[in-house]
C-alpha cells in the first residue's frame, strides 16, 4: 500500500490548502491569458476567499518538481495574508523534491516565527502521497527543536523516517504523537521511550521494515510497554512491523495495556503465533474498546477464536485481511507489511 490521499481533517479541523501563487502573465499561452482576462485569476480569487485563520488546519505545500516558489517563500506569502497569531493547526505538505531536500529548512522557518504562532496546537510534518514522494523517500531531519519551540503543542504528526532524528525530551502539553514511516530508526524509537510525555494519550508508531531503516528491536520498545513515562496513555499503536508477532507477544504481557482504551497492531505481518499470545492474555484485553489487527495473516480458526474471546466483552475487533499479501519462493513464505517503500 502507498498513501494515496492528503489529509482532509487534522486536529478536528478541515484542512484548507493555501493557494499557490498566480502563474506569471508572461508564462501563459495566449489562450490562457484571454481566459484569465475574461474570468479572472483563480489563484487571486482563492486568496480573496480565505477562511478565518483559526477555522481550519492550514496546509502549506509546493510542487514536488519544478516548484515556482520554495516552501519558505510559500510560508512568507502565508504570513502576509493570514493572521499567524490565530492559526491553530498547520499541515506541512511537499517542501519541494522531498526525496533530496530535508525538512530541516521547514523546521528552521517554523522555529524562526514561533513567537508569531502562539495559538498553534497541532502540526503535521510531511503530508505527502506516493505521487509527491514515497513514504520512505521523504527526507526528514532532527525534529527535537519543535518540542521546545512549541511548548503549547498538543498534536504532532510526522510522515517519513529517512534521516529522522529525535533526542529525548519532556513536553508537558503534547497529547498525540504519530510517526508514520516505512522504517522507523531504532534511535528514534529509543528516544520516544526515553522522553517524558505526562499528557500524552495517543501514541502511534509505524515501525516498518529493516530494508528502509526500521531496525528497532523488542528491547527498544520496552520503555513504551512499561508505560512509566506515559501515565495518561489510552491509545497505543505499534503498526506496520515485520516483527508484529514478537510485538504482540510483548504487548500481551505489557503493564501499559491495563490502562489502554484502544490497541492497534495493524498493518504488519501478524500471524497465528502473535494471535495466540493475545488469546492467552485475553482476560487482560477485555476492557479494551477496540483492538485493531487489520492487515494480517491469520487463519480463519484463529480469527473465530479471537471473536469468541473478545467480542462478547464488547471489544470492537478489526480482523480484516486488508491488502495483506505474501510470496512463497518454494522454501520460505515472505510476508509483507502494508507500508514500506
Amino acid at each position: 500500500m502507498t498513501i494515496h490521499a492528503h489529509l482532509t481533517t487534522f486536529h478536528g479541523l478541515p484542512v484548507h490548502h493555501f493557494p499557490a501563487p498566480p502563474t506569471p502573465t508572461d508564462e501563459l499561452t495566449p489562450k490562457e491569458a484571454r481566459l484569465r482576462e475574461a474570468s479572472g485569476d483563480p489563484a487571486e480569487k482563492a486568496m480573496r476567499e480565505l477562511p478565518a485563520a483559526g477555522a481550519v488546519a492550514w496546509s502549506l505545500a509546493v510542487e514536488p518538481w519544478e516548484a515556482v516558489e520554495s516552501w519558505t517563500e510559500c510560508f512568507d506569502r502565508f504570513r502576509s495574508h493570514v493572521d499567524l497569531s490565530e492559526v491553530r493547526a498547520l499541515v506541512v505538505g511537499s517542501w519541494g523534491e522531498a526525496y533530496e531536500s530535508s525538512s530541516a529548512t521547514v523546521i528552521e522557518k517554523l522555529l524562526e516565527h514561533r513567537a508569531e504562532l502562539p495559538a498553534l496546537r497541532a502540526l503535521f510534518l510531511g503530508d505527502m502521497t506516493g505521487e509527491d514522494a514515497e513514504i520512505s523517500w521523504i527526507q526528514q531531519s532532527d525534529v527535537t527543536g519543535l518540542f521546545a519551540g512549541f511548548p503549547e503543542l498538543e498534536e504532532l504528526g510526522i510522515r517519513g523516517g529517512a534521516a529522522l532524528a529525535l533526542s529525548p525530551v519532556r513536553h508537558e502539553k503534547l497529547r498525540s504523537l504519530t510517526i508514520e514511516t516505512g522504517g522507523l530508526p531504532a534511535a528514534v524509537v529509543r528516544s520516544v521511550g526515553a522522553s517524558d510525555f505526562p499528557a500524552l494519550t495517543h501514541l502511534e508508531l509505524w515501525l516498518g521494515v529493516d530494508t528502509y531503516g526500521g531496525d528497532s528491536t523488542i528491547a527498544d520498545l520496552a520503555p513504551l510497554l512499561s508505560g512509566e513515562r506515559l501515565p495518561a496513555l489510552t491509545h497505543l499503536g505499534l503498526r506496520d512491523s515485520e516483527q508484529q508477532d514478537l510485538i504482540a507477544e510483548a504487548v500481551a504481557a505489557a503493564p501499559v495495556v491495563d490502562r489502554l482504551d484502544s490497541l492497534d497492531l495493524s498493518l504488519g505481518v501478524l500471524s497465528d503465533r502473535g494471535a495466540e499470545a493475545l488469546l492467552a492474555a485475553a482476560a487482560r484485553l477485555t476492557h479494551l474498546r477496540s483492538l485493531d489487527l487489520h492487515h494480517n495473516f491469520l487463519t480463519d480458526e484463529v480469527r473465530e477464536r479471537l471473536r469468541t474471546a473478545l467480542e462478547p466483552a464488547g471489544v470492537a475487533l478489526d480482523l480484516d485481511e486488508g491488502d495483506a499479501h505474501s510470496w512463497d519462493d518454494g522454501d520460505t513464505t515472505h510476508r509483507f507489511v502494508s507500508v514500506s517503500e
